[in-house]
């Protein structure tokens, strides 16, 4: 080696990486300021990031799992979160970077102060890191979550499987998530946090966020909002109160069909009476470098582009099946073979008022006109029960059968024997599953054309 050769020791890349990190604070301070349209398309991804990488239009995939450091100095900055890197694809990766920071924005748009983003392989995973560092095992003390029991299928299986029977959390199902004194019956000293689903699969339940969230918060206790179905384009609960958002990346904010993943957003500063002054001041990045980084849900680089492609349109494309949506709800509501019909933009719906509070079409319709939208997600109940609902379902020609939904291709399942299955019969009674319920995921086919596959569906009914 060269007596001239200056080795750089890692305090250098530690005073260097305080400067990245606030560089890179003071460009997304700038992306904020824009339209929601605009970070859709572009997130934080700029001309001076497109030159460094070739010049690239669009965010690069990267597919290395590991990354190439300097020297020795460098690498101990990195891993000690001092210096930003990628270190390792389990970790963090530029792709999935570049998503979680927009979707960071996206959940952020209209609220105040820091909002980060991390980004998990699933939906269900999403869940799972959201809510399982809250139930850290403390001596001599029982813990218990309170959670709307209208809920997905696979979060009711968490919470009552793995976390009630195999940690023997005590699980506090709501029955009624509009009742607020139900909620505040079922918090106590030993709750770890509040759990609901906005509006919620299949039977578009929905809560009052804002006024949730202010009995949450006397209790110091954090509120978990799942808000796969509204997205970011109808309803954004950091700005209601709401301390931790959980998308499901594989439903309508992926609507090509071809992604499975997640994300955990948060704003900074939540309450909690369990953990560490760093879980309470970036929930995210705390999640992201320590149980993230241990437990392993991530997300692929794939799945990260295609997912940053899609997003690109989710305002017009929730917009396109909200209105889809609307059409079919007040088709079927009309229909003689229809027993009820679940959608939270009928004026017969118990949840009507509090979704007309909350769900809004991000920055207006066309001429910016604030405007209601309810999503792209019904259900009803066939006259005649379990057999009648069974032969419509079977009879379908356009619409799909299949358990997902938030695509651009119409998809239906029966949730009593798809979905929420795996309950029993208890369990969907708690969660208000009819077993004569049909779930429709309203696609961006002409809705005469799903119209008239409905019609013909229930006329197949003797």
């Amino acid at each position: 080696m060269n007596s001239t050769t200056i080795i750089p020791h890692t305090q250098d890349y530690v005073a260097r990486g305080a400067e990245l990190m606030t560089a890179a604070r003071q460009h997304r301070d700038i992306v904020r300021q824009r339209r929601f349209d605009t970070i859709a398309v572009h997130g934080i991804y700029n001309m001076e990031q497109a030159m460094a990488n070739q010049g690239s239009v669009n965010e690069p995939m990267y597919l290395s799992a590991a990354q190439h450091f300097e020297n020795s100095a460098q690498m101990e900055a990195a891993l000690a979160y001092q210096y930003p890197g990628w270190i390792y694809t389990r970790v963090a990766n530029p792709t999935i970077y570049y998503l979680e920071a927009t979707l960071a924005l996206l959940e952020g748009y209209g609220c105040a102060g820091d909002v980060n983003a991390f980004a998990t392989a699933s939906g269900t995973s999403a869940v799972f890191m959201a809510t399982v560092p809250f139930l850290t095992v403390e001596a001599g003390h029982r813990m218990n979550i309170v959670a709307s029991a209208r809920c997905y299928g696979g979060t009711f299986m968490l919470f009552s499987q793995r976390y009630a029977l195999e940690r023997g959390v005590d699980v506090r199902w709501v029955k009624n998530p509009l009742d607020l004194d139900e909620w505040t019956r079922q918090i106590d000293s030993d709750t770890r946090f509040v759990f609901g689903e906005l509006p919620s699969n299949p039977g578009l339940a929905m809560f009052d966020i804002q006024a949730l969230a202010d009995i949450v918060h006397s209790h110091n206790l954090p509120l978990i909002v799942d808000s796969t179905i509204a997205t970011p384009a109808l309803i954004r609960p950091l700005c209601h109160g709401a301390d931790i958002v959980i998308q499901s990346l594989s439903k309508a904010i992926t609507s090509g069909g071809f992604v499975i993943g997640g994300a955990v957003i948060s704003h900074s500063d939540i309450l909690s009476k369990v953990g560490s002054d760093e879980l309470r001041a970036n929930f995210a990045l705390y999640c992201k470098t320590l149980p993230f980084r241990d437990h392993g849900p991530s997300l692929s680089r794939f799945n990260a582009l295609m997912t940053l492609n899609d997003l690109r349109t989710l305002r017009n494309r929730i917009d396109q099946l909200s209105r889809h949506a609307m059409k079919v709800a007040l088709f079927l509501q009309s229909h003689p073979k229809v027993e009820q019909v679940f959608y939270p933009g009928l004026p017969s719906m118990p949840e009507y008022e509090v979704a007309q509070r909350y769900m809004w079409l991000v920055d207006g319709d066309e001429n910016g006109a604030e405007v209601n939208r309810y999503s792209h997600l019904l259900s009803f109940t066939v006259k005649g029960g379990i057999q009648a609902a069974r032969t419509a379902f079977d009879n379908f020609q356009i619409i799909f059968r299949g358990t997902d939904l938030g695509k651009t291709k119409s998809v239906a399942t029966i949730p009593a024997i798809s979905t929420h299955q795996q309950q029993g019969d208890t369990g969907r009674d708690l969660a208000a599953v009819l077993p004569h319920q049909i779930r429709l995921s309203v696609g961006a086919e002409h809705p005469d054309d799903i119209m008239q596959d409905l019609d013909q569906a229930l006329s197949a009914i003797s």
